[in-house]
């Protein structure tokens, strides 16, 4: 799922301020939460749940995200940098993160952010911290042998962003997705609808477009793999027309929990990007529900575990 300016993004936990910084604390607070023992009794309870093995679930390094969601009660951090030249006169180097939490056997919830953002245009050089974007998504089938797996997801912006220096609107904009996946013969193919609600900075509302994005990837040996990508936006308003492009890279596993990539995007049409080149990683950093140790080990003994106990 595109969030505007890009998803390649993984995470790096920013401050904001004023009521963006209060209302990512109530995020925080919500997560944790479901993670205290009051909690636990419930979570571990759910049937087919847990997986015998810690595997990363990339959304990186395409536009476009899977329809299969983060492991249950698996951490999972997306990191990334990239360099992007938005038209002839302006050029943009993000670094930043996805981080990925399986609530649920089929919700995930998602933290999105830039935590640094610089843009060379006309007008110099401005940098600071890029937006946030918070929300989650639901895997409501899994794939069968005629039906690819099917997920919605949603994500609204905390706009973190300067304004003032041109590296955000200052707006809250919506995200609502459709996702389909599937595996055909040897390639796995990614299916993204995506309807944006965008926040208009001098008037009120929104301003609406939509974005359709088709991946495909194919693996070149065990561990390294080609990945492809197709997408576009329609038109938003006057000064962000449609446009199409293409994006391409290599994925390498390094160990199961563990995926690098790097590629590039070239633009198809005029407005869209003209050129953007990106580097980074998807690590599965820990499952932080207890029943997962209890299912490795299979000792009664260990269902005494803390919560806290993390698997790492």
């Amino acid at each position: 799922m595109r969030v505007l300016q890009r998803r390649r993004n993984t995470l790096v936990f920013v401050a904001c301020n004023g009521n963006n910084l209060r209302f990512v604390f109530v995020i925080v607070a919500l997560c944790v939460a479901l993670i205290q023992p009051a909690v636990a009794q419930w979570i571990g309870k759910q049937t087919g749940c847990y997986a015998d093995s810690m595997t990363a679930n990339p959304n990186r390094p395409t536009v476009a995200n899977p329809a299969d969601i983060t492991q249950y009660g698996v951490l999972e951090l997306e990191y990334g940098w990239d360099r992007s030249w938005l038209d002839e006169s302006v050029q943009q180097t993000s670094v930043g993160g996805l981080l990925k939490f399986g609530i649920l056997c089929d919700v995930e919830f998602r933290w999105n952010t830039t935590s640094f953002l610089s843009q060379t245009g006309l007008s110099g050089t401005h940098q600071g911290l890029g937006d946030n974007w918070i929300g989650t998504q639901i895997r409501v089938y899994r794939q069968t042998r005629q039906v690819p797996t099917l997920a919605f997801g949603y994500a609204t912006k905390i706009p973190s962003a300067s304004a003032g220096d041109g590296l955000g609107t200052g707006q809250v904009d919506h995200a609502f997705t459709f996702l389909a996946s599937k595996d055909i013969g040897r390639f796995h193919f990614d299916f993204n609808l995506t309807q944006f609600l965008v926040g208009r900075p001098l008037l009120s509302g929104f301003d609406m477009n939509r974005q359709l994005n088709l991946a495909f990837s194919h693996f070149l040996s065990s561990r390294l793999q080609l990945t492809g990508e197709f997408y576009g936006d329609t038109r938003l308003n006057q000064n962000s027309p449609s446009f199409a492009s293409s994006l391409w890279a290599l994925t390498y596993t390094v160990v199961p929990r563990l995926v690098i990539d790097s590629g590039f995007e070239a633009g198809l049409t005029a407005g869209g990007p003209h050129r953007h080149a990106f580097v980074g990683l998807t690590f599965a950093v820990a499952n932080v529900y207890p029943g997962w140790r209890r299912r490795r080990s299979g000792h009664p003994a260990d269902s005494t575990r803390k919560i806290t106990d993390l698997s790492f």
